[in-house]
């Protein structure tokens, strides 16, 4: 597989690249999010990729992040979720509001993506939310204030299971106590009432 394409930026457009990489110019398809984040024409761009294998073509899709890569892996796991597809809904929303909009449980925004169904939006946000949840417990970069929330919850939620509390029971938990102490709890408080 090709793993990266390292070169000089040929020719891009909204949606797809070339790359010359010593004399061989590879068509990549790419998002709005890694066009706009692309160098000009003539610059030096590296690109992780996807190669595509089917019985008519092989199709090499492009990002600027491997972030978007892996969000894009996991979109074309669901059964109806096609790789033009889930490109169509990386260019609609930005990988962050596509995960929020998954770990959320938001079906309006997804459903908003042009493409995406009702169906395929609840499959969308039912196969991918508790995977991008155990993503985010793992993650330590730098979270906003808009995520506090949520960031409290996850690391609570983290923390029980850990002390042997099962998931289900401890999500359960935290979630009455978020609704009945509200949102502005820490998370040595959530876990100090979730074991109560």
């Amino acid at each position: 597989m090709i793993a990266y394409v390292n070169g000089t930026v040929s020719y891009k457009d909204p949606a797809y690249t070339i790359i010359d990489v010593n004399g061989i110019g590879y068509e990549i398809k790419i998002s709005l999010q890694t066009y706009t984040a692309m160098p000009e024409n003539g610059e030096r761009c590296k690109l992780v990729t996807y190669l595509n294998i089917r019985e008519d073509a092989h199709v090499l899709y492009g990002f600027w992040a491997a972030d978007e890569k892996k969000l894009f892996l996991d979109l074309i796991g669901i059964s109806g979720v096609g790789p033009s597809t889930a490109l169509v809904m990386l260019s609609s929303l930005s990988s962050h509001e596509i995960r929020q909009g998954i770990v959320d449980e938001d079906l309006r925004l997804i459903q908003s993506i042009k493409g995406i169904g009702s169906k395929t939006a609840q499959r969308v946000i039912l196969e991918l939310k508790d995977k991008i949840r155990k993503e985010e417990w793992g993650m330590t970069d730098n979270k906003t204030v808009s995520n506090q929330p949520h960031t409290s919850k996850s690391e609570a939620l983290a923390a029980l299971v850990t002390l042997g509390i099962p998931k289900a029971t401890a999500e359960k938990s935290i979630d009455a106590i978020i609704k009945r102490e509200g949102q502005d709890l820490s998370v040595e408080q959530l876990i100090k009432l979730a074991l109560r």
